[in-house]
């Protein structure tokens, strides 16, 4: 018995005090949308069936794309109830349109990494072959976040990029990759992880110099703010943290 009162001591003092979650919750009903950045896709729709799990009355649909498309269409009246955006710039267009009921809290954060196909037919070994005109290069078009974040990595390397197509984002890079169309691209290193034996990931020093932050935010013109509200905090909970983790995203 002693034993078990320290184990659960134990257990409270890592969640910082805080009793565990219940298994299921049967207060909050309906359904709520989430708009979530494209390179949340698969790691979302995981969080999003543990959620509906601990909360069986809630429907949760995942709208992922470009942040700033998603943000565009926040503003343009879309109806929401969260938005997890892949930059904190891209957050602000909705936070300045006074569109957040809640003030963004950052949960998540990537890096990026060279994605070739499996073959590697252009024999890419670094960042310094995307300024070779013989290659074909694929990044998301600047006004992403991936884009801006391979622009700024870029930079830093002093390399011009000789780009052949700008995609509308992260995961239109990642198919160009694996279907050959292209003979690179940048993407973040949780799309490697998530594409597995479908395209080879190589990672460059210069990554780490450009870290992409993702902030989340209950949308004031939610329909379902209990549940919108549910959903951000679980998206912070130690449930959420290990999906995340398992999916290659850093700590916040």
């Amino acid at each position: 018995m002693r034993k078990a009162a320290v184990a659960v001591a134990a257990v409270l003092v890592l969640t910082g005090c805080a009793a565990p979650a219940p298994e299921h919750d049967d207060t909050l009903h309906g359904t709520i949308a989430v708009f979530a950045a494209a390179s949340l896709t698969d790691t979302f729709q995981t969080i999003a069936a543990a959620f509906s799990a601990q909360h069986p009355g809630v429907t949760v649909t995942i709208n992922a794309g470009g942040s700033s498309g998603l943000a565009a269409q926040i503003v343009a009246g879309a109806p929401a109830d969260v938005f997890a955006a892949a930059s904190v710039a891209t957050m602000k267009v909705v936070t300045d349109a006074a569109l957040t009921a809640t003030e963004p809290t950052v949960f998540a954060t990537n890096t990026l990494e060279i994605a070739v196909p499996v073959d590697n037919p252009g024999h890419v070994s670094g960042l310094a072959d995307f300024a070779d005109p013989a290659l074909a290069i694929a990044l998301c078009a600047p006004e992403v976040p991936c884009g801006a974040a391979a622009r700024s990595v870029l930079d830093t390397a002093g390399i011009v990029a000789s780009v052949d197509t700008l995609e509308p984002d992260v995961r239109a890079v990642l198919t160009k990759v694996e279907l050959g169309e292209v003979d690179a691209g940048l993407v973040y290193r949780t799309d490697v992880l998530a594409a597995g034996n479908r395209v080879r990931g190589i990672e460059f020093a210069e990554a780490a110099t450009v870290v992409t932050a993702y902030p989340i935010a209950r949308l004031s013109a939610s329909t379902n703010p209990d549940a919108a509200a549910a959903f951000v905090a679980f998206v912070h909970s130690a449930a959420a943290r290990a999906i995340l983790e398992e999916a290659g995203f850093g700590a916040p």
